[in-house]
């Protein structure tokens, strides 16, 4: 009797929560997890770890993700990666690929082309081996897409401009205001297609697009008109003042340690340079981090209930954290399994212990709070 009643009070302990204004996560926590996801996809050319990539970001997003008007992007960026794929087959095709190929599909009427453009032809012979090539080069590049799709479905792009540094404030408004524009049009244009609909009017064609699309561009101008006026209101733009060498010392610290991130980070994602990556990077965060820090003294506004970084937003980002350090040490261990080989031409394999490390990512499925009702969602954001 005893073991059955705490069995019954550890379940409920366990269950995820229902989210609320308090308890949500972060947008910061759901951005570490699909930037991890998407440094994953960044080392290997397999395409079963990409489809299992892509498989656990999409069960994430159909597990957590609300019915906020941001949150419907996830579709839009399957599709731009499905796009992504056809335009490198394509090029592909028409263009050539210096792999060597033994299996021929076809041969395309090939266009003489003069004595400096060695190297480059169009048309030509098509093989087995130069497409397959280009479907997992245009399957690595989708994945990355649509792992960055999941990142905008689930985290509320509002929060995140409100977790930003106070040095990065105003770039954070505009980086907001591109990430927000194109799903509240989405949602613009399918409410005026809606009223369309029950008026009897066609939705489709030239003429319905001409007259659904001034609609739209006005919406917008009238929130970007209101979130201005907000933002006035609300004494936007003052700034304190301080000391000349603060504010160089600001300036070397960012821009070192963003440099410093940018060449940790391309190491990071290139094939031989993981050892030495890893220290730039973070060495260049500490300095950009301190560059921030020194930099927010000039901003004078301040938070309304900030968001507080509890267990599980911690056990969600490091969940993203796991799989890319799963992944760089199984690129460095084992590049095969990894970037399977076209020539010659071979079913690829799914490594076991790299699949086993992808699936750390389907952790947020399970700790991150359940979304509420629709009615709810608002007040979150």
């Amino acid at each position: 009797m005893t073991r059955s009643t705490g069995a019954a009070r550890l379940r409920p302990a366990l269950r995820a929560p229902e989210a609320t204004r308090g308890n949500a996560l972060p947008a910061g926590a759901w951005w570490l997890w699909a930037l991890g996801l998407a440094t994953a996809a960044s080392r290997t050319t397999n395409p079963l770890l990409l489809g299992l990539l892509v498989g656990v970001a999409g069960y994430v997003v159909a597990a957590r993700r609300t019915d906020a008007p941001w949150a419907r992007s996830y579709g839009a960026f399957i599709r731009i990666g499905l796009f992504v794929i056809a335009v490198r087959l394509v090029f592909s095709v028409l263009l050539g690929s210096p792999v060597p190929g033994t299996h021929p599909l076809f041969t395309l009427p090939e266009v003489p082309l003069p004595d400096w453009a060695q190297g480059v032809r169009i048309g030509g012979r098509v093989t087995a081996e130069q497409l397959v090539f280009a479907l997992y080069d245009g399957a690595k590049l989708a994945t990355l897409l649509i792992c960055i799709g999941a990142a905008n479905s689930l985290a509320n792009p509002a929060r995140l401009l409100k977790s930003l540094p106070g040095a990065l404030y105003e770039v954070g408004v505009a980086v907001v205001v591109a990430m927000t524009f194109a799903p509240n049009m989405v949602a613009d244009v399918a409410r005026l297609r809606t009223a369309r609909r029950l008026r009897g009017r066609p939705t489709g064609g030239i003429g319905a697009v001409l007259q659904i699309g001034l609609p739209v561009l006005e919406g917008a101008l009238e929130r970007s008109v209101a979130v201005a006026a907000s933002m006035d209101a609300r004494g936007y733009g003052r700034t304190a003042q301080v000391p000349p060498a603060v504010r160089r010392t600001t300036h070397v610290l960012t821009l070192g340690g963003l440099l410093g991130v940018c060449a940790g980070t391309y190491g990071l994602l290139a094939a031989q340079g993981a050892v030495h990556g890893l220290p730039l990077l973070l060495v260049g965060l500490a300095a950009a981090m301190a560059g921030l820090g020194l930099g927010g003294r000039r901003s004078v506004r301040t938070r309304y209930r900030p968001d507080r970084w509890g267990v599980r937003a911690w056990l969600v980002a490091a969940s993203g954290v796991a799989v890319a350090a799963a992944m760089i040490w199984a690129g460095a261990a084992d590049p095969d399994a990894l970037r399977p080989g076209v020539v010659p031409l071979t079913a690829p394999v799914l490594p076991l212990w790299p699949a086993a490390a992808v699936l750390v990512g389907l952790l947020p499925a399970a700790v991150a709070p359940v979304p509420s009702s629709p009615s709810d969602s608002k007040e979150l954001a």
